[in-house]
């Protein structure tokens, strides 16, 4: 148990770290500045974050929207505010709305540039630093007001459920790996030793039915982000971390 905590405050720790240095790193992650480097047809900084998040995917899933996101240590500290959990889960399908017309846009920009010809990656952020103007702070301080109003208004990690427009690129690579059948981390349990006290579901920062995914036998769960709280928290140690392969 004491593992199981010191895990769980390392990750927190880690998801606050990265929420306080947002600053530096907001347009490696922008899908504004993505848009921009297609529309003069360079390959930047985001567009290669993105990359490496896809292929990151085949082996760790879903695992940086636990463990490094700034956003996802800007839920965690909301949830300070507001843990109710996201029962509706339609608003899973509206970041594959917003992500299919953004990819369209970047498409739409790199064809009319002639495309892609050139690489930067400090493309607009030529300083290292993200938010190093007046303006740039209004930006930033714009996507944090969305992220945390969502949160505030909806419940844990809503901006992940509805607006994050990194998590299709993980959803897509975990799908490829679950075909592949190939070694990744994934989650594991022993449905023989629950006692269906349901923490498991409680604790669970994406609001997915652990408890029942335990019982079907089945632990694949798109919006499953590999935080182990479910794990770190099973009185009985039924769910466990794993590295191998399988579906």
């Amino acid at each position: 148990m004491r593992q199981a905590k010191t895990r769980q405050r390392v990750r927190l720790a880690i998801l606050i770290i990265s929420l306080l240095l947002f600053p530096i790193t907001m347009n490696y992650l922008s899908p504004y500045v993505i848009m921009y480097g297609a529309s003069m047809g360079v390959i930047n900084g985001s567009f290669i974050v993105f990359g490496l998040l896809f292929i990151s995917s085949l082996i760790f899933g879903r695992l940086w929207c636990a463990w490094i996101c700034p956003a996802g240590g800007l839920g965690e500290v909301c949830r300070l505010a507001n843990d109710k959990p996201i029962k509706h889960k339609w608003l899973d399908v509206v970041k594959w709305v917003i992500w299919i017309v953004w990819l369209g846009m970047i498409a739409f920009f790199a064809v009319s540039a002639g495309g892609y010809k050139n690489v930067d990656f400090f493309l607009l952020t030529e300083s290292g630093i993200s938010v190093d103007a007046p303006m740039k702070y209004i930006i930033y301080l714009i996507v944090v007001g969305i992220f945390m109003g969502l949160a505030l208004l909806l419940g844990r990690r809503a901006g992940c459920h509805t607006i994050c427009w990194m998590a299709p690129f993980m959803i897509l690579g975990r799908k490829l790996r679950n075909l592949a059948a190939w070694p990744s981390f994934r989650l594991k349990a022993d449905s023989d030793l629950c006692i269906n006290c349901k923490k498991c579901s409680n604790n669970c920062p994406m609001s997915l039915d652990v408890n029942g995914m335990v019982h079907a036998g089945s632990m694949e769960n798109s919006e499953c982000i590999l935080c182990t709280q479910c794990a770190d928290g099973c009185p009985r140690d039924v769910i466990h971390l794993v590295f191998q392969s399988g579906k």
